[in-house]
């Protein structure tokens, strides 16, 4: 039987995505988002989902905050739709998770620097053996890693061939 390999995505130019396997909990894979000329790498993503063959991918559901920009967030929702497109091509099924969610799960606070600095700890803490969380630009491979770890702390194996969409 084939295991069972998450994938979960913190979308945006800064994100990042993490490979996952509950039968692993001490290992996380992540990368940093592939960016080309300020625009996310679909191609790139394509490369790196179809060598790993993940199970199911989890998308950070995300939205425009107050005081962003009109431009940044234009950039930020064509990534985030590039992440959907990608998956959806390569017909992994997909659970779009809020960060209100995997966070409150997490015991994460806020949505600021000092959530994202929470949320770096914290992956320091879970995998302590990965260099990946070092620095402190490290907090969107964090986030992809948590969220990946709560998808598969909180989806019931059973449900992962059946997964379409999910809050």
């Amino acid at each position: 039987m084939k295991p069972i390999i998450l994938v979960a995505f913190d979308p945006g130019l800064t994100g990042a995505f993490a490979f996952y396997n509950p039968d692993a909990p001490d290992r996380v894979t992540v990368h940093d988002m592939p960016v080309v000329d300020k625009q996310v790498d679909p191609a790139a993503i394509a490369r790196r989902l179809k060598e790993a063959g993940p199970s199911i991918a989890v998308v950070e559901r995300v939205a425009s905050r107050p005081g962003q920009g009109v431009a940044s967030m234009f950039k930020f929702g064509c990534g985030y739709g590039m992440v959907q497109g990608v998956v959806a091509a390569l017909q992994i099924p997909v659970v779009l998770v809020t960060p209100q969610a995997w966070k409150k799960y997490h015991r994460i606070a806020g949505s600021g620097p000092d959530a994202k600095e929470a949320a770096r700890a914290l992956a320091i803490k879970l995998w302590p053996a990965s260099a990946a969380f070092e620095r402190k630009k490290d907090a969107g491979r964090a986030e992809a890693a948590l969220l990946a770890r709560y998808a598969a702390e909180t989806l019931g194996s059973h449900q992962v061939g059946n997964v379409v969409r999910a809050a």
